[in-house]
């Protein structure tokens, strides 16, 4: 089960298959396309201009944007500087973000134009900030420098670089705040073990055999070309793009700020696409439903290239799957894995392998179920334990050492990441998923945590007391539901309710329905009895 990690940066490894296929296709979007000579080269003049401003090696870079060769690029940069990239939701508002900046000590944010003002009302409150790189257009301001101007600086020349170089991947887990996983790159390119073992070749250990392998796979057309539907600033698609570059593949992203189905599907012929990133039901649906369209009016897209559609971090549900392998034959791989730890688990399905079932999955190489007192749980026992990954494993949590030494005990000499999810495995060898002992609640890929939403409720003087749930959902997963009590005689509607969470948090954090009773029942001790309100949010 022991795996070793490579001392390989990788920027490093990314300028070493620049030098060997550098006029092919590193970088995709509907308007455009980037080769690796582009792609790295913008990114060494974008480092060039952190480099100038100040930033050095371990800064932070905070990445407010949407997809796009911008998000990409500056990655890159910031690994150039040795500096730490770390994501932030573009949904976040003002005090979230504020939240964020703060905790990770962002020195530098790239964000998009129409974030603007958000960045303004925060940047007085974030002092260690003193880099703000605009993408898109905007008014001049001093305080910001435009992102084309920034990568128009003469390029920075290489640096000798490490393995331990961070990278940051910010979760909401599940209590508490969001807290940024620290992965080292030695620790990113453990991730890429299986992605390496496809293409017949092992993780590389040096930039000449980065270089080497990128050359041999694009050669024989055995690269990925990965569509990145889901967001960068999560891990689904943050972490396989990382991966899909590392071998020399392409990477494309949407261009609409909104999920767009047809757009999907006109990338997938334009570029020859052979891997999508999506989360679960919300992507899967409305592309399902377009292509099943496009064959009704026989408008279809020459999706042939596709072969395979990658999902994790919310539910694929068995109808979806089985719908799609009746249109166009491919593989549906189920991603089981966290923030804190890729590759836990899998279902793979196609139209030979007719496993559909919806959240079974099998244990990944260096994974295991261990009960509280570190024992592994034998196939078809009927007992519980804990997910629990052996490799590769992230440094921990930044600036959080008490959390990160719950995660990632060692147990019997080895050190493990544990979430904390909660599962039983089958005598097949499979596992079945019994969650996580919060009531963290997954919708649509995004964490949501009952105790943030039901404060932004509380500010409403007519709530008396609230508790937030997740209940199941055929698109999101989890659907955010409030059982709320107001003050006797009182008149409060939904609408007005949820027009004031929605000044104070993003969206997906918003319930999409509020149940009104007369009181909500707590337990003897003052803490919230969810498994009631769950039950009073389900029932008809």
């Amino acid at each position: 089960m022991s795996a070793t990690y490579v001392n390989l940066n990788i920027a490093t490894a990314w300028e070493a298959i620049s030098d060997q296929i550098g006029d092919l296709t590193a970088i995709s979007t509907s308007e455009n396309s980037e080769s690796w000579e582009e792609f790295e080269k913008r990114s060494a003049s974008l480092a060039k201009t952190f480099s100038e401003k100040g930033l050095k090696r371990d800064s932070k870079v905070a990445f407010y944007c949407y997809n796009g060769p911008e998000y990409l690029e500056g990655q890159f940069a910031a690994f150039k500087i040795r500096a730490i990239p770390a994501n932030v939701n573009y949904r976040y508002l003002d005090e979230e973000l504020a939240y964020i900046l703060n905790n990770a000590d962002a020195e530098a944010v790239l964000f998009d134009s129409s974030l603007t003002e958000r960045v303004d009302s925060v940047r007085s409150r974030c002092p260690k900030l003193k880099v703000f790189v605009r993408i898109g257009e905007g008014s001049s301001e001093d305080w910001i420098t435009d992102y084309e101007e920034a990568v128009n600086n003469d390029p920075l020349p290489r640096i000798e670089r490490s393995g331990d170089d961070l990278w940051f991947l910010y979760t909401g887990g599940t209590t508490g705040s969001p807290k940024a996983v620290m992965w080292s790159h030695a620790g990113l390119l453990g991730g890429m073990e299986e992605t390496f073992r496809s293409l017949g070749e092992k993780i590389p250990e040096n930039s000449e055999e980065a270089g080497r392998i990128a050359k041999r796979v694009t050669s024989e057309g055995k690269e990925i070309r990965q569509l990145c539907a889901a967001p960068l600033m999560h891990g689904t698609s943050s972490l396989t793009a990382l991966s899909t570059h590392t071998h020399g593949g392409l990477v494309s992203t949407l261009s609409s700020r909104t999920f767009d189905p047809r757009e999907l599907w006109e990338m997938v012929e334009k570029c020859k696409i052979t891997m999508l990133t999506i989360v679960g039901d919300a992507f899967a649906r409305p592309m399902i439903d377009e292509l099943e369209n496009s064959f009704t009016n026989d408008t279809a897209w020459d999706i042939s290239s596709l072969r395979l559609v990658m999902s994790s971090g919310v539910m694929f549900s068995a109808p979806l799957k089985e719908r799609l392998l009746d249109l166009h034959s491919c593989t549906i791989l189920d991603a089981l894995g966290s923030s804190e730890g890729t590759g836990m688990g899998k279902q793979v399905t196609s139209r030979r392998r007719k496993d559909t079932g919806t959240a079974r999955f099998f244990l990944g190489e260096h994974t295991r179920v261990l009960t509280e007192d570190g024992e592994e749980i034998e196939p078809g026992s009927n007992m519980t334990g804990k997910l629990a990954l052996g490799y590769p494993l992230p440094v921990g949590y930044y600036k959080d050492p008490e959390k990160t030494e719950a995660t990632f005990p060692t147990i019997n000499g080895r050190r493990w990441s544990i979430p904390g999810d909660w599962a039983s495995v089958e005598k097949d060898g499979s596992i079945t998923l019994l969650g996580r002992g919060s009531e963290c609640i997954n919708t649509g890929g995004e964490k949501v945590f009952p105790e943030e939403v039901e404060e932004a409720l509380k500010i409403n003087p007519l709530v008396v007391d609230c508790n937030v749930v997740g209940i199941s959902d055929e698109r999101w997963g989890q659907a955010v539901t409030a059982v709320v009590e107001i003050k006797i005689g009182a008149t409060l509607e939904e609408a007005e309710l949820l027009n004031d969470v929605k000044e104070r948090l993003a969206g997906y954090k918003v319930p999409k329905s509020v149940i009104f009773v007369e009181k909500l029942k707590r337990g003897p001790n003052g803490k919230a009895d969810y498994g009631w309100a769950r039950d009073v949010a389900q029932s008809p």
